[in-house]
Protein backbone atom coordinates (compact mmCIF):
# COMPACT_ATOMS: atom_id res chain seq x y z
CA UNK A 1 0.00 0.00 0.00
CA UNK A 2 0.79 3.77 -1.07
CA UNK A 3 2.55 5.88 1.66
CA UNK A 4 1.68 9.04 0.81
CA UNK A 5 3.73 11.48 2.95
CA UNK A 6 6.58 9.28 2.26
CA UNK A 7 5.79 8.87 -1.86
CA UNK A 8 5.11 12.88 -2.08
CA UNK A 9 8.50 13.58 0.20
CA UNK A 10 10.37 11.60 -2.51
CA UNK A 11 8.38 13.38 -5.16
CA UNK A 12 9.57 16.83 -3.47
CA UNK A 13 12.97 15.44 -3.33
CA UNK A 14 13.72 14.58 -7.02
CA UNK A 15 11.90 17.57 -8.22
CA UNK A 16 14.14 20.06 -5.78
CA UNK A 17 17.32 18.75 -7.85
CA UNK A 18 16.29 21.17 -10.90
CA UNK A 19 13.87 23.99 -9.08
CA UNK A 20 15.63 25.60 -6.02
CA UNK A 21 13.50 27.52 -3.53
CA UNK A 22 10.51 26.74 -4.53
CA UNK A 23 8.85 24.05 -2.12
CA UNK A 24 5.27 25.65 -1.96
CA UNK A 25 5.43 25.47 -5.94
CA UNK A 26 6.33 21.57 -5.83
CA UNK A 27 3.80 21.42 -3.22
CA UNK A 28 0.83 22.45 -4.71
CA UNK A 29 1.43 20.45 -8.10
CA UNK A 30 1.82 17.35 -6.29
CA UNK A 31 -1.62 17.85 -4.32
CA UNK A 32 -3.43 19.36 -7.73
CA UNK A 33 -2.04 15.68 -8.92
CA UNK A 34 -3.22 13.69 -6.37
CA UNK A 35 -6.56 15.87 -6.55
CA UNK A 36 -7.01 14.71 -10.86
CA UNK A 37 -6.39 18.43 -10.88
CA UNK A 38 -4.46 21.03 -13.59
CA UNK A 39 -2.43 23.86 -12.72
CA UNK A 40 -1.97 27.31 -14.01
CA UNK A 41 1.73 28.63 -13.69
CA UNK A 42 1.58 32.03 -14.29
CA UNK A 43 5.02 34.07 -14.58
CA UNK A 44 7.29 35.71 -15.78
CA UNK A 45 9.62 33.94 -18.81
CA UNK A 46 12.81 32.10 -17.34
CA UNK A 47 12.02 31.28 -14.03
CA UNK A 48 11.27 27.46 -13.96
CA UNK A 49 7.56 27.16 -15.01
CA UNK A 50 8.58 24.42 -18.00
CA UNK A 51 11.17 22.99 -15.81
CA UNK A 52 9.00 22.05 -12.95
CA UNK A 53 6.72 20.09 -15.63
CA UNK A 54 9.32 18.51 -16.91
CA UNK A 55 10.60 17.23 -13.47
CA UNK A 56 7.31 16.02 -12.22
CA UNK A 57 6.98 14.19 -15.45
CA UNK A 58 10.97 12.55 -15.46
CA UNK A 59 10.16 11.80 -11.10
CA UNK A 60 6.36 9.98 -11.91
CA UNK A 61 8.00 8.17 -14.79
CA UNK A 62 4.77 8.99 -16.73
CA UNK A 63 4.54 9.39 -20.29
CA UNK A 64 5.22 13.34 -20.85
CA UNK A 65 4.36 16.02 -23.97
CA UNK A 66 5.06 19.27 -24.53
CA UNK A 67 2.68 21.16 -26.65
CA UNK A 68 4.14 25.00 -27.81
CA UNK A 69 0.97 27.29 -27.89
CA UNK A 70 1.14 29.43 -31.12
CA UNK A 71 -1.47 31.71 -33.08
CA UNK A 72 -1.08 28.55 -35.80
CA UNK A 73 -1.76 25.48 -33.54
CA UNK A 74 -4.81 23.96 -34.35
CA UNK A 75 -7.55 21.39 -32.26
CA UNK A 76 -6.64 18.73 -34.62
CA UNK A 77 -2.97 19.21 -33.21
CA UNK A 78 -4.32 19.03 -29.08
CA UNK A 79 -6.89 16.19 -29.41
CA UNK A 80 -5.75 14.02 -32.76
CA UNK A 81 -7.53 13.52 -36.62
CA UNK A 82 -8.38 10.71 -38.41
CA UNK A 83 -6.94 9.69 -41.99
CA UNK A 84 -7.24 7.55 -44.50
CA UNK A 85 -4.57 4.45 -44.35
CA UNK A 86 -3.88 3.90 -47.86
CA UNK A 87 -2.23 0.19 -47.48
CA UNK A 88 -6.05 -1.14 -45.52
CA UNK A 89 -8.26 1.70 -46.95
CA UNK A 90 -9.49 2.20 -43.39
CA UNK A 91 -10.15 5.54 -41.18
CA UNK A 92 -7.60 5.57 -38.72
CA UNK A 93 -7.47 7.56 -35.48
CA UNK A 94 -3.59 10.06 -35.51
CA UNK A 95 -3.31 10.52 -31.44
CA UNK A 96 -2.55 14.26 -30.59
CA UNK A 97 -0.05 15.85 -28.22
CA UNK A 98 -2.88 15.65 -25.42
CA UNK A 99 -2.88 11.68 -25.47
CA UNK A 100 0.13 11.62 -22.52
CA UNK A 101 -0.29 11.05 -18.89
CA UNK A 102 1.51 14.56 -18.15
CA UNK A 103 1.10 17.66 -20.58
CA UNK A 104 2.84 20.78 -20.26
CA UNK A 105 0.78 23.26 -22.50
CA UNK A 106 3.14 26.30 -22.77
CA UNK A 107 2.33 29.51 -23.35
CA UNK A 108 -1.68 28.72 -23.52
CA UNK A 109 -2.66 32.41 -24.04
CA UNK A 110 -1.14 32.75 -27.25
CA UNK A 111 -3.18 30.78 -29.14
CA UNK A 112 -6.89 30.99 -30.76
CA UNK A 113 -9.60 30.60 -28.21
CA UNK A 114 -10.81 27.93 -30.57
CA UNK A 115 -8.02 25.79 -29.72
CA UNK A 116 -7.48 26.54 -25.68
CA UNK A 117 -11.26 25.38 -25.93
CA UNK A 118 -10.41 22.07 -27.83
CA UNK A 119 -7.33 21.33 -24.67
CA UNK A 120 -9.54 22.36 -21.80
CA UNK A 121 -12.58 20.00 -23.04
CA UNK A 122 -10.21 17.30 -22.78
CA UNK A 123 -8.91 18.68 -19.38
CA UNK A 124 -12.35 18.89 -17.58
CA UNK A 125 -13.94 15.38 -19.47
CA UNK A 126 -10.68 13.06 -19.49
CA UNK A 127 -11.99 12.28 -23.36
CA UNK A 128 -11.62 13.26 -26.82
CA UNK A 129 -14.29 13.24 -29.48
CA UNK A 130 -12.82 13.09 -33.24
CA UNK A 131 -15.01 12.29 -35.68
CA UNK A 132 -17.87 11.00 -33.18
CA UNK A 133 -15.55 8.54 -32.20
CA UNK A 134 -14.72 9.18 -27.95
CA UNK A 135 -10.89 8.60 -27.04
CA UNK A 136 -10.08 8.41 -23.09
CA UNK A 137 -7.09 10.15 -22.05
CA UNK A 138 -4.69 7.81 -20.00
CA UNK A 139 -4.29 7.75 -16.15
CA UNK A 140 -3.21 9.55 -14.58
CA UNK A 141 -3.59 12.56 -16.54
CA UNK A 142 -2.91 15.93 -15.71
CA UNK A 143 -2.08 19.50 -17.95
CA UNK A 144 0.22 22.19 -16.54
CA UNK A 145 -0.46 25.49 -18.36
CA UNK A 146 1.84 28.23 -18.09
CA UNK A 147 1.14 31.52 -19.34
CA UNK A 148 3.08 35.38 -18.96
CA UNK A 149 0.48 37.55 -17.47
CA UNK A 150 3.15 40.59 -17.97
CA UNK A 151 2.41 40.04 -22.59
CA UNK A 152 -0.89 41.50 -23.79
CA UNK A 153 -0.20 42.02 -27.41
CA UNK A 154 -0.83 38.44 -29.75
CA UNK A 155 -1.92 36.42 -26.84
CA UNK A 156 -5.87 35.22 -26.07
CA UNK A 157 -6.33 35.80 -22.05
CA UNK A 158 -8.42 32.88 -21.00
CA UNK A 159 -12.35 33.85 -20.24
CA UNK A 160 -13.18 33.93 -16.66
CA UNK A 161 -14.87 30.37 -17.45
CA UNK A 162 -11.82 28.69 -18.77
CA UNK A 163 -9.78 29.99 -15.72
CA UNK A 164 -12.03 28.38 -13.78
CA UNK A 165 -11.51 25.03 -14.87
CA UNK A 166 -7.87 25.36 -13.68
CA UNK A 167 -7.85 23.46 -10.41
CA UNK A 168 -5.36 25.97 -8.86
CA UNK A 169 -2.72 28.72 -9.54
CA UNK A 170 0.84 28.56 -9.01
CA UNK A 171 3.56 31.80 -9.42
CA UNK A 172 7.09 30.57 -9.07
CA UNK A 173 8.69 33.52 -8.52
CA UNK A 174 11.92 35.00 -8.43
CA UNK A 175 14.86 33.12 -6.70
CA UNK A 176 16.96 34.94 -3.67
CA UNK A 177 20.57 35.45 -4.51
CA UNK A 178 21.47 32.28 -2.34
CA UNK A 179 19.49 30.01 -4.35
CA UNK A 180 20.07 31.75 -7.85
CA UNK A 181 23.78 31.24 -7.18
CA UNK A 182 22.34 27.42 -6.03
CA UNK A 183 21.33 27.09 -9.32
CA UNK A 184 24.23 28.51 -11.22
CA UNK A 185 26.30 26.15 -9.27
CA UNK A 186 24.16 23.49 -10.44
CA UNK A 187 23.75 24.80 -14.15
CA UNK A 188 27.42 25.11 -14.60
CA UNK A 189 28.17 21.22 -14.06
CA UNK A 190 29.15 18.40 -16.50
CA UNK A 191 25.85 16.48 -15.44
CA UNK A 192 22.85 18.32 -16.45
CA UNK A 193 20.40 18.84 -13.12
CA UNK A 194 17.14 17.46 -15.02
CA UNK A 195 19.58 14.25 -15.96
CA UNK A 196 19.84 13.61 -11.92
CA UNK A 197 16.00 13.06 -11.91
CA UNK A 198 14.86 9.69 -10.91
CA UNK A 199 11.70 8.16 -11.45
CA UNK A 200 10.42 7.25 -8.07
CA UNK A 201 6.71 6.00 -8.51
CA UNK A 202 4.72 4.77 -11.36
CA UNK A 203 1.01 5.92 -12.65
CA UNK A 204 -0.53 3.14 -10.59
CA UNK A 205 0.87 4.69 -7.46
CA UNK A 206 -0.75 7.92 -8.44
CA UNK A 207 -4.31 6.27 -8.83
CA UNK A 208 -4.04 4.79 -5.88
CA UNK A 209 -3.17 7.98 -3.79
CA UNK A 210 -6.60 9.81 -5.74
CA UNK A 211 -8.26 7.36 -4.72
CA UNK A 212 -7.37 7.66 -1.37
CA UNK A 213 -7.59 11.77 -1.25
CA UNK A 214 -11.29 10.90 -1.78
CA UNK A 215 -11.22 9.26 1.81
CA UNK A 216 -10.20 11.87 4.15
CA UNK A 217 -12.97 13.01 6.37
CA UNK A 218 -14.89 16.65 5.77
CA UNK A 219 -17.21 17.49 8.54
CA UNK A 220 -20.06 19.42 8.13
CA UNK A 221 -18.53 22.22 10.28
CA UNK A 222 -16.08 22.74 7.54
CA UNK A 223 -17.94 22.47 4.45
CA UNK A 224 -20.58 24.79 6.51
CA UNK A 225 -16.90 26.91 6.37
CA UNK A 226 -16.03 26.45 2.61
CA UNK A 227 -19.57 27.53 1.86
CA UNK A 228 -19.60 30.19 3.84
CA UNK A 229 -15.77 31.98 2.41
CA UNK A 230 -17.19 31.28 -1.30
CA UNK A 231 -20.68 32.87 -0.36
CA UNK A 232 -18.43 35.88 1.27
CA UNK A 233 -16.61 36.42 -2.40
CA UNK A 234 -20.24 36.45 -4.36
CA UNK A 235 -20.74 39.62 -1.71
CA UNK A 236 -17.75 41.43 -1.80
CA UNK A 237 -18.03 44.71 -3.05
CA UNK A 238 -14.51 44.56 -4.30
CA UNK A 239 -15.20 41.69 -6.67
CA UNK A 240 -16.99 41.73 -10.45
CA UNK A 241 -17.28 37.94 -9.49
CA UNK A 242 -16.74 35.54 -6.91
CA UNK A 243 -15.81 32.05 -6.17
CA UNK A 244 -18.09 29.43 -8.34
CA UNK A 245 -19.53 26.45 -7.01
CA UNK A 246 -16.79 24.33 -8.59
CA UNK A 247 -14.14 26.22 -6.96
CA UNK A 248 -15.78 25.07 -3.41
CA UNK A 249 -15.55 21.87 -4.16
CA UNK A 250 -12.21 22.16 -5.70
CA UNK A 251 -11.30 23.44 -2.38
CA UNK A 252 -12.78 20.79 -0.42
CA UNK A 253 -10.66 18.37 -2.33
CA UNK A 254 -7.42 20.23 -1.71
CA UNK A 255 -7.91 20.79 1.94
CA UNK A 256 -8.50 16.59 1.71
CA UNK A 257 -4.79 15.75 0.03
CA UNK A 258 -3.10 18.69 2.94
CA UNK A 259 -4.70 16.42 5.18
CA UNK A 260 -3.66 13.48 3.95
CA UNK A 261 -0.39 14.97 3.56
CA UNK A 262 -0.07 16.37 7.19
CA UNK A 263 -0.81 12.55 8.40
CA UNK A 264 -4.78 13.05 8.97
CA UNK A 265 -7.79 11.03 7.80
CA UNK A 266 -9.97 14.76 8.22
CA UNK A 267 -9.31 18.19 6.88
CA UNK A 268 -9.14 21.09 9.58
CA UNK A 269 -10.02 24.37 8.74
CA UNK A 270 -6.35 25.19 8.74
CA UNK A 271 -6.11 23.30 5.86
CA UNK A 272 -9.00 24.91 4.13
CA UNK A 273 -6.88 28.38 4.51
CA UNK A 274 -3.20 27.22 3.38
CA UNK A 275 -5.43 26.13 0.15
CA UNK A 276 -7.82 29.05 -0.33
CA UNK A 277 -5.14 31.35 -2.29
CA UNK A 278 -3.88 28.71 -4.19
CA UNK A 279 -7.71 27.22 -5.31
CA UNK A 280 -9.82 30.30 -5.40
CA UNK A 281 -7.61 33.61 -5.96
CA UNK A 282 -7.77 32.53 -9.95
CA UNK A 283 -11.21 32.55 -10.19
CA UNK A 284 -12.13 35.23 -8.79
CA UNK A 285 -12.61 38.86 -10.89
CA UNK A 286 -11.89 42.03 -9.62
CA UNK A 287 -14.43 45.22 -9.74
CA UNK A 288 -13.08 48.15 -11.96
CA UNK A 289 -12.37 50.37 -8.60
CA UNK A 290 -10.54 47.66 -7.17
CA UNK A 291 -8.16 47.23 -10.16
CA UNK A 292 -7.63 51.00 -10.47
CA UNK A 293 -6.90 51.13 -6.72
CA UNK A 294 -4.39 48.10 -7.54
CA UNK A 295 -6.11 45.80 -5.15
CA UNK A 296 -5.13 41.99 -5.94
CA UNK A 297 -7.55 39.07 -5.67
CA UNK A 298 -5.38 37.34 -3.01
CA UNK A 299 -5.60 40.30 -0.70
CA UNK A 300 -9.41 40.38 -0.92
CA UNK A 301 -9.24 37.08 -0.13
CA UNK A 302 -7.12 37.66 2.71
CA UNK A 303 -9.71 40.03 3.94
CA UNK A 304 -12.65 37.00 3.97
CA UNK A 305 -10.57 35.01 5.53
CA UNK A 306 -9.95 37.31 8.51
CA UNK A 307 -13.65 38.19 8.74
CA UNK A 308 -15.32 34.65 8.19
CA UNK A 309 -15.80 32.81 11.88
CA UNK A 310 -13.50 29.68 12.09
CA UNK A 311 -15.08 27.05 13.05
CA UNK A 312 -14.09 25.60 16.24
CA UNK A 313 -15.67 22.18 16.40
CA UNK A 314 -14.78 20.32 13.38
Amino acid sequence: MVQPRNLIAALEHQISRVIVGKEDAIQLALIALICRGHVLIEDVPGVGKTTLASALARSLNCSFRRIQFTPDLMPSDVTGFTMVNFKTGEMEYREGAIMSQIVLADEINRTSPRTQSALLEAMEEHQVTVDGTTHYLPQPFMVLATQNPGEFVGTYPLPEAQMDRFFLRISMGYPTIEQEMDVLERYSGVQHPMDTVQPVCNGSHIVEMQEMVKQIYCSPEVRSYIATLCAATRREPGLQLGASTRAAIALVHAAQAYALLSGRDYIIPEDVQNMCLPVVAHRLVLSPEARMKGVTAEQVLHRILQNVAVPVRV
